[in-house]
């Protein structure tokens, strides 16, 4: 019997009239708007301009969504076999945080060099606004009851509605929260990220690429309590592949990147017209 649990919300869209507001893409937002006033008030401690996050943010957010929905609906084909139309829901959730970042990453790059930015600096000045993102957007997941773990009955354990139960899970009534382990993962990276940041004084991007070992770290053993639907390869989530591939990746970064001192220039400053 169980005696304590997490409630789910009953439903993730609110309506305005004939406007609906979706719980998923508003937790996005949130997470997208503490990133950039975190990464704003960073970079300006480094010498940036301000407004520069944010300008950076207009191209590199749409294309990091891009990227996270290619990312899942390659890693989680299944789901869309019947109807193909169905990857453009991206308001029924299923982002995948790997094609997120990587398509952040690339169009962020790119706009530093066109702005005169330097990419590491910003990239570590966004670090921790970035995991703090990722956490608040996990909640989107909580309001459409997805992405939870295996069956429990710890006090914890996230009720989920019988239409969201997995195929052979339909007896069990409580889940890991997945979300929530994600969450809280996250939060405690952003804490040490910027502990790491001022002990060290991390630079040309090494702050990002701790950000991006521990992220892999936290999410190789969520990975392990997921029951939803994924590619799979010898046994393994295609997404337990990727996380190994990102630590090796942001380790091997921070070890050839040691000891380099801080930008003494992270923008080249705007000519002045007066």
């Amino acid at each position: 019997m169980i005696l304590a649990f997490l409630p789910s919300p009953s439903r993730g869209v609110v309506h305005l009239g004939p406007f609906p507001l979706r719980a998923y893409a508003l937790c996005i937002i949130a997470g997208v708007v503490v990133a950039v006033v975190l990464g704003n008030r960073r970079f300006v401690a480094r010498g940036g301009q301000p407004g520069a996050v944010a300008d950076v943010a207009t191209v590199a957010v749409p294309f990091g969504l891009v990227g996270a929905r290619i990312y899942h609906v390659v890693t989680s084909p299944a789901a869309y076999l019947e109807e193909p139309v169905r990857a453009l829901y991206i308001w029924q959730g299923g982002i995948g945080i790997p094609g997120g970042i990587a398509g952040g990453v690339l169009a962020g790059w790119i706009v530093c060099r066109r702005r005169g930015i330097a990419p590491g600096a910003l990239a570590d000045a966004i670090a921790p606004g970035v995991a703090l993102a990722q956490a608040v957007g996990r909640f989107g997941n909580w309001f459409n009851q997805e992405l939870f773990g295996r069956p429990t009955t710890l006090p914890w354990g996230l009720r989920i509605d019988p239409v969201h139960r997995p195929d052979g899970y339909e007896s069990f009534a409580t889940f890991h929260p997945a979300f929530l382990y994600e969450a809280g993962w996250n939060v405690g990276v952003a804490l040490v990220v910027v502990w790491a940041d001022r002990r060290f004084r991390l630079s040309h991007g090494r702050a990002f690429a701790l950000y991006l070992a521990l992220y892999a770290v936290g999410r190789s053993w969520i990975e392990a309590l997921r029951i939803d639907e994924a590619s799979r390869l010898f046994g393994l989530r295609l997404n337990d592949y990727v996380m190994a591939a990102v630590l090796l990746g942001a380790v091997t970064y921070l070890v050839r990147k040691r000891g380099l001192p801080r930008e003494e220039q992270v923008q080249t400053p705007v000519p002045s017209t007066a």
